[in-house]
């Protein structure tokens, strides 16, 4: 892991308009990755450890040509804007996005994905939006 994360009195202090996580997962369990049923699992856990308020089921549709990028892409519309992921299987790796208003974790977030996708390596950055200071 390579970055820092923010916490809730700095996000709180610099006045901003949200957080913006960006998770890469590499070495993942092939099986979990490429389980519909599993990825969905994962977006509603998520969604309840940082508790964030699910809006409608997440999208997860399998799609791509190219081996290289083939694999399930997925949106989960939350009430403080989006978590959005694709997971490639021609090399076992994982790109997850999770943007929000409502401040979360974001380490909570990382650990969470590292654990349930069985990653070997895992980068990570956090970027705060609309800072207005």
């Amino acid at each position: 892991m390579n970055n820092s994360t923010i916490s809730k009195d700095e996000y709180n202090k610099r006045s901003v308009w949200g957080l913006a996580t960006s998770i890469d997962l590499f070495g993942c369990d092939g099986e979990i990755l490429r389980s519909k049923e599993k990825i969905n699992q994962y977006v509603i856990e998520l969604c309840d450890l940082i508790d964030m308020k699910r809006y409608l089921d997440p999208v997860i549709v399998h799609f791509g040509d190219d081996p290289k990028v083939s694999g399930y892409s997925m949106t989960q519309l939350i009430e403080t804007s989006l978590v959005s992921g694709h997971f490639a299987e021609g090399d076992n790796s994982v790109y997850l996005d999770i943007f929000s208003c409502k401040y979360y974790d974001q380490q909570e977030a990382v650990e969470f994905a590292k654990n349930f996708f069985k990653a070997q390596q895992v980068v990570f950055s956090v970027v705060v939006r609309g800072n207005f200071q």
